[in-house]
Formats: C-alpha cells, sequence, structure tokens
C-alpha cells in the first residue's frame, strides 16, 4: 500500500494559481493516483457522490494522466465518466449539472513537457483550503499496475455547445465571417459546431497535430502578425481562438487586433449588465475608469480567489462576475440574456465573452474596434521570463517589499516619482504620471511576468521591455 500524502509531497508538485502543475515526469501513474485518492476523499467529507468525470487537453500526456486518474477513482470504489478532449468550462459546467465532482487533465498554456490536474467540487472549482486538505491528506491506495481503457461519452461536448446555441433566439451571426484558429485547443473540434449554428460562416485555420502553448496573457508578435494576415486574406469579421485547454479567450477584431484579456472581459460584463466584478490586481484600470458598475472588488490573481470574492458580492447584488487579465470569464450569477436564462459557471470560460462582445457590437450597429475605441484609453502590456528560477523571483520580491526605490533602481525607473506600492499579489509599483508596473512569479511555471499599464500602449511595451531586461541580466545575489 502507498500513502497519497508522502507520494505527493515527494513529486515536485504544487497548486499554482490553477490546479496542480509540474513537469510531466513528476506525473507518474502514481501520483496522478495519490492526488486523484486524496481529492476524493476530501470531497467526500463535504459531499455525496458514486462518480467522478474527468476530461483532457490535446497534450501527448494527458491521457496516460487521466487513465491513472481513473484507475485510482476505481479503487475508491467511485464510478468515472470520461468525456475525452473538451474545454475545461465544457467539462465543469457538465459535472457541475449532475452533482458530481471532475478532474481536468490540463497544463493550460504552460509547454508540452509539462501537465495539471485541476480538481472540482460539485458546486464549482476547489478552494485554497481544499488544495490544502489534498496535498496533507493521509490516504492509502494500492499502486497502480495497470491503467483503465477509457471510451468516451460526448455529454459535456454537446452540453456545452447546447448552453450557448439554445441563448439565443436567432441566428444573429448570420453573414459574419468567423475565422477559428485551432491550433491544438481542446476546444477546435466544437466551436466550429457552435458558431455555424449561430448562423456563421466559418473559416479554420492553423490546425496542429503538435501541442501549440499559447498565453492569451503574452500573444507572440508571430500570433499577433497572424491574426492581421489571416483576417485580411479571408476576410473576417473576427477571429477567434483560446490557449490549449479553452479556458482563455482571443479574439481579433475585424482589424486582425487581438483585444487584450481585461478589455476582451470588461466589454462582455457591460454587454451582460453586471452589476458587481471580481477582478483580479493585475487587470486594467479602465474597469473602474468606465464607470459601467456598480462595485469593483480587486483579488489575489487565480481563479479560486475571484470565486471567493463572488461570496461577498452575491448577498447585495442580483448580477455578478469576473473576469481575469487572461480573458477568461466566471459567471458568478444566473442571468438573462436574450430573453433566455444562462446558469452560474463561477470557472473561467472563453466562450461567453467572446459571444457576448460580438453579440453587442452586432446589436449596437458597431465594430468590435469601436467597442473597445470608446473604453478608456488604458493600455496593457505584459511578457515574460520563461525558465526563471522560482528562488531568483523570490528575492526580487524580496527586495521590493523591503525597499521599492532599490529595486525601482535596479530596473532604471527612479526617474519617475512613486505614487504607491500594492502587494496583494508580487509588486504592484503605481506613478504619479499614471503608469503601472506589476512584477508577479507565475504560480504555475518557472517564468516570471511583468505587467505594464499606461496612456499608450507604444508606452506600455517599452516598459515591459524594459524591465524584463534589466531582471533578465541583474544580479540579485551579489
Amino acid at each position: 500500500m502507498l500513502d497519497s500524502r508522502n507520494i505527493i509531497a515527494i513529486s515536485n508538485i504544487g497548486f499554482g494559481t490553477s490546479g496542480a502543475r509540474g513537469l510531466v515526469s513528476d506525473f507518474t501513474s502514481n501520483v496522478c493516483g495519490a492526488f486523484t485518492v486524496s481529492f476524493i476523499h476530501v470531497m467526500k467529507a463535504s459531499f455525496s457522490f458514486s462518480m467522478i468525470a474527468i476530461a483532457i487537453d490535446n497534450r501527448p500526456s494527458s491521457l496516460a494522466m487521466a487513465q491513472a486518474c481513473a484507475t485510482a477513482a476505481a479503487q475508491c470504489h467511485v464510478d468515472v465518466v470520461f468525456y475525452g478532449v473538451v474545454p475545461t468550462p465544457a467539462l465543469a459546467s457538465c459535472a457541475m449539472a449532475q452533482g458530481i465532482p471532475c478532474i481536468m487533465v490540463t497544463g493550460s498554456h504552460i509547454p508540452f513537457d509539462r501537465n495539471g490536474l485541476k480538481f472540482y467540487r460539485p458546486d464549482g472549482e476547489i478552494n485554497k483550503s481544499d488544495e490544502i486538505a489534498i496535498i496533507n491528506g493521509e490516504f492509502t491506495y494500492e499502486p497502480i499496475q495497470q491503467l483503465q481503457k477509457l471510451s468516451v461519452d460526448h455529454t459535456a461536448s454537446n452540453d456545452y455547445i447546447t448552453r450557448y446555441s439554445s441563448l439565443f433566439s436567432r441566428p444573429w451571426l448570420s453573414g459574419k465571417r468567423i475565422g477559428i484558429y485551432q491550433h491544438s485547443s481542446a476546444g477546435r473540434d466544437l466551436y466550429p459546431q457552435l458558431f455555424q449554428q449561430l448562423g456563421a460562416e466559418i473559416i479554420l485555420i492553423g490546425r496542429s497535430d503538435t501541442f501549440v502553448a499559447i498565453d492569451t496573457e503574452a500573444v507572440s508578435e508571430a500570433d499577433c502578425q497572424k491574426a492581421i494576415e489571416w483576417t485580411q486574406r479571408y476576410q473576417l469579421d473576427a477571429l477567434f481562438s483560446t490557449d490549449g485547454d479553452g479556458d482563455r479567450p482571443m479574439l481579433a477584431d475585424e482589424n486582425g487586433h487581438w483585444l487584450r484579456g481585461d478589455i476582451l472581459g470588461l466589454l462582455c460584463a457591460k454587454a451582460l449588465n453586471i452589476e458587481a466584478l471580481a477582478v483580479p490586481v493585475s487587470c486594467n484600470t479602465a474597469i473602474e475608469q468606465s464607470g459601467f458598475f456598480q462595485f469593483v472588488i480587486r483579488t489575489q490573481i487565480g481563479s479560486p480567489y475571484v470565486i471567493a470574492a463572488f461570496e461577498e458580492l452575491n448577498p447585495f447584488y442580483k448580477c455578478v462576475a469576473g473576469f481575469e487579465a487572461n480573458g477568461g470569464f466566471l459567471l458568478g450569477s444566473t442571468i438573462e440574456v436574450d430573453g433566455n436564462t444562462l446558469s452560474a459557471l463561477p470557472t473561467r470560460d472563453a466562450i461567453l465573452p467572446v459571444l457576448m462582445v460580438l453579440y453587442h457590437a452586432i446589436s449596437s450597429s458597431r465594430s468590435v474596434a469601436a467597442l473597445v475605441t470608446d473604453l478608456p484609453q488604458r493600455y496593457t502590456h505584459s511578457d515574460r521570463l520563461t525558465e526563471f528560477a522560482t528562488e531568483r523571483s523570490k528575492k526580487i520580491i524580496a527586495i521590493g517589499q523591503e525597499n521599492s526605490q532599490v529595486l525601482l533602481g535596479q530596473l532604471g525607473l527612479l526617474g519617475d516619482e512613486l505614487s504607491s506600492v500594492n502587494v496583494i499579489d508580487g509588486l504592484r509599483f503605481i506613478f504619479v504620471n499614471g503608469n503601472i508596473i506589476h512584477l508577479r512569479p507565475s504560480g504555475n511555471a518557472p517564468e516570471f511576468r511583468c505587467y505594464a499599464e499606461s496612456i499608450s500602449i507604444i508606452e506600455a511595451k517599452k516598459l515591459v521591455n524594459k524591465v524584463l531586461t534589466q531582471l533578465s541580466i541583474i544580479n540579485f545575489y551579489s
């Protein structure tokens, strides 16, 4: 017999901002099994169930990890329904409707040599206390000798399409040409069906047999150029894509320019008539400056923190939602759209923000670009240093927390007068001239992120490039 707590403790895998993440080589069958057994026992302390749902993304390692999870679940006398390759929100929505827990095998946007496990309670994402309980759970199980074979149930795929196709009373995308950048997204075979049911002419682009790691918070210059070229070549009204597991959206306007995730979320929340918002501290300040919302609460970065804030907002507001800088939209309450009811889905979703922004643009006879222009002109840019040691990241944050002027001097930013420093998640420097620099280690990989906000995109990009260049060359241990 094996002890799940000991296996997890030595696995080099921990919880980040969204699930347990690590190298594929660390996600052995017994590590996946230990996480599954611990998760099931933690859930049984609060919920009654005899089945869990599992789904995967298109990473080469995901199927074997799902098989290991299913094998371990059987040892707990829990049945498994396997939904195959589907977007994370499709799995979550279907499992919540059935009142059962679920596990999504995905590394989201991080490189394919890494992967992860994302866990859901019957009522939504696990919280931080659940994560601690899973890590520390003392449960035993038999070592996995042979992986359980899995057959695909298509219920989650079909229900996810129906969730949004049935929301509207007419094919309102009729006459519109929508490009779908498929790459290796978990939802690449679902999205064409949905957009076609809504009346659009679909152009499928860029399908890949190898895994493509797309980070919606740091879209590559190559993908930016592709969007412009594809939009022009195919005469698209919009271009749509997502990250690897389909919970973070990408929408390019009629000019082929990708919208920042928080701007996409802001426009979606306005279109839905949301009253109160929960958003991470890294999101664009145009949210408050727009004046669209009765109340905005800022949280730490990560969907568990946004969801926790819903508990504070729901007693006082009828329409509650949240979104992250990556564009993932979380619906915190059941609302009405086009005369139809849309149930709450408190996890990141990529489809809702894209549909609502397109719907709002068409209904108001405006272009997507015009909707963006109407917002307060605050521009955000972000990028990251990859393979950046976690120890080094912690040292940088510690220096800034101890003496912000020392760190700003090392980054060459002492010329701008500092207004305030926000330490709710990383270091967020707010300057008197309105510029904002936000430094933060990634919660999912050995990466260091820099966000910048300014009155022009050129200035925001200059700030990010300057800071990351300095961070890459400074010896913080001298």
